[in-house]
């Protein structure tokens, strides 16, 4: 086999050349191909020189010295990492302990409960279930004492309908004795008187057995009623023991007419005490204050023309007969009241109310407990965000923006109710409507908004009219709980229509600012309540004195559910004025929260505002228990069309 020939140009080194010198070719070199052999060597030369090039250089850059230098530094860092990778004794440690702890736990699932973690067990179900009964405790408690007065209730209803047993037995014996008359006709005197005497001492046990005399008047007339159309019925009977039984039911009916006109000495005395109880308070003692709160208020600036163009005081008219007399003026021209839901309005996130607009010409004097204090014409007033009250245990609250600058709250309840209120661009509440699950629609609250639109202007509507002159008695304007005997008073107090006619519906802002306007209606003075001293805490044991009221309230709403009802707080004039403001506000929403909570009266129904010592009852600067009290108006006909509510 030929070895192969290649051939490898090689270009010679070229001479200097002069400027002059002419160029010559390269010659051609011809190198034969190396055989394995020679190949061989030729790298093993080459290593041997790199070698004696290596040991001919540096320590520090041979590359082995250079490896065996960074060994330490790669062991050290192979070290923190194996360390990092195994946590800390101790914390191992922990590891490990919670991993028997959990191990241990497992087991003792596992296994039957030793006594000791059985008892352990029952001891922690039983706390359980004692903090539950606790929590359900008061309303338990309240249902207990609401179903015990039901059955009081119906026990005294029975005990009305059925007579009792002295006076069924003495009825049954009565009837026996006319029958046995009636056989023995020609019976001697002596015989007849005897039993006259017998049944007078009959009718004297029978009288000490009834334990109140009033009840027992009563049954007695009832008896003698009876009696006399059985004697009646008897009147052609011509017997000679007849005619003496009628002589003698006669002098019985004398002597009881007697009797019911000169009751015991103790019930005249008590009687006759509380009759000059309630002409001194009729009277009014000497330092009481005014009548009426539009009174008492510092004297402001009236609109110029209003003492002209209305006579000095309004007592000319007679008082109104109903609601709908009252707000005759008002509704010369009726409004035609759409549907509250009839604006198109687009969802809004809830409106954030850090504190109510401040109106023209008023002050922001302090903020106590998200209560903001206002101060105007020399007179204070207190505002809050009201709405809080609606929205507790609401299934849905929602936020709706209407046109000129108007929002729409919507209060959905658990059983479908809707309680949907319209505000102005102050705040300012114009519309309110309850639906009803039925979608019938009652108005609580109707003004026109209108003038409301253009001026954030506060000005007292009262102003414009004259001042109020009643000539009817004082008992019949302000009811005191303290002389409330019959609770069905409330009802027939609050059920009566305003003093003097109503010339417009008013806002709510109106009614709790102006004295003026609330003066249009009657009030409920409860000062029978009993705060502890600076507190707005309704003791449990005072929660039952506003029964007779909530059931007055009740029948009323029962007959129209559109009522809205005005609960005031008056403090008297001890402690500072902004601090007894404050105060009489949280007393008024603590008896407006007690009215929901315990007697179901709905939140919609109730305005609350507190006065603090502007309106004294009784004019004094020191401690007094008549000033300390909350009072009740129902301000329907002063915020909505009667034809609307009702």
């Amino acid at each position: 086999m030929g070895a192969a020939v290649g051939l490898t140009l090689i270009p010679a080194p070229l001479p200097a050349l002069s400027r002059d010198a002419q160029p010559r070719a390269a010659p051609l070199i011809l190198a034969q191909a190396q055989s394995p052999e020679e190949e061989e060597l030729l790298r093993r030369k080459k290593r041997e020189g790199a070698k004696r090039d290596e040991q001919r250089a540096p320590r520090a850059e041979r590359p082995a010295q250079r490896e065996r230098a960074e060994r330490p530094a790669a062991r050290e860092r192979e070290t923190v990492k194996r360390r990092a990778a195994e946590p800390e004794p101790a914390i191992t440690e922990e590891r490990q302990k919670r991993r028997k702890d959990r191990e241990a736990i497992k087991r003792r699932a596992a296994e039957p409960d030793t006594p000791a973690i059985a008892e352990e067990r029952q001891k922690r179900r039983k706390e359980r279930e004692t903090v539950k009964r606790r929590a359900a405790e008061p309303e338990r408690a309240i249902a207990e004492e609401r179903q015990k007065r039901r059955k009081d209730r119906e026990a005294v209803k029975r005990r009305a309908a059925e007579p009792e047993p002295a006076i069924a037995e003495e009825r049954q014996k009565r009837r026996k004795e006319r029958e046995a008359i009636k056989r023995r006709p020609t019976e001697p005197e002596p015989a007849i008187a005897e039993e006259r005497q017998k049944r007078r001492k009959e009718r004297e046990a029978v009288g000490q057995r009834a334990a109140d005399p009033e009840p027992a008047i009563a049954e007695e007339r009832q008896k003698r009623r009876k009696e006399r159309e059985a004697v009646k019925r008897r009147a052609a009977e011509p017997e000679p023991a007849i005619a003496e039984e009628r002589q003698k039911r006669r002098k019985e009916r004398e002597a009881a007419r007697q009797r019911a006109a000169e009751p015991e000495p103790a019930i005249t005395e008590e009687r006759q005490k509380r009759r000059k109880e309630r002409e001194a308070a009729i009277r009014r003692p000497e330092n009481a204050a005014r009548l009426f709160d539009s009174a008492k208020e510092k004297p402001v600036r009236r609109k110029p023309g209003a003492e002209t163009d209305q006579p000095a005081r309004a007592r000319a008219e007679r008082l109104p007969e109903s609601d709908a007399a009252a707000q005759a003026r008002a509704s010369t021209n009726p409004v035609q009241i759409g549907s509250v839901l009839s604006e198109e309005g687009r969802r809004i996130e809830r409106p954030r109310r850090e504190r109510p607009e401040v109106p023209e010409g008023a002050e922001l004097v302090r903020e106590v407990n998200n209560r903001f204090i206002f101060q105007t014409n020399n007179t204070y007033f207190i505002e809050r965000p009201r709405e809080e009250r609606f929205i507790i245990d609401a299934r849905e609250v929602y936020y709706e923006e209407l046109p000129r600058s108007r929002q729409r709250e919507v209060v959905v309840r658990s059983d479908g109710t809707r309680i949907v209120t319209i505000r102005n661009r102050w705040g300012d509440v114009v519309r309110r409507v309850k639906i009803l699950p039925d979608d019938r629609e009652i108005v609580l609250v109707y003004v026109e908004d209108d003038h409301y639109d253009e001026v954030l202007e506060w000005r007292d509507p009262g102003l414009d009219l004259p001042p109020l002159d009643l000539d009817i008695p004082v008992r019949d304007y302000i009811l005191d709980a303290e002389w409330v005997e019959d609770p069905e008073d409330y009802y027939t107090f609050l059920d009566q229509p305003p003093v003097e006619q109503v010339e417009r519906t008013y806002s709510l802002d109106e009614v709790r600012r102006s004295a003026r306007i609330r003066d249009k209606v009657r009030r409920i003075d409860l000062d029978i309540i009993n705060f502890e001293f600076g507190s707005a805490q309704i003791p449990e044991s005072e929660i039952g004195k506003l029964e007779g009221v909530a059931e007055a309230m009740q029948r009323l709403l029962k007959e129209n559910p559109g009522e809205t009802f005005l609960i005031e707080g008056h403090t008297d004039a001890v402690g500072a004025e902004l601090a007894n403001l404050a105060l009489s506000d949280q007393r008024a929403e603590a008896v407006a929260t007690a009215l929901t909570n315990v007697f179901d009266i709905a939140p919609e129904n109730m305005e609350t505002q507190g006065y603090g010592e502007q309106y004294l009852k009784v004019e004094t600067q020191d401690p007094e228990r008549e000033n300390r009290r909350v009072a009740i108006r129902r301000i329907t006909p002063l915020i909505a069309p009667v034809a609307s509510s009702e």
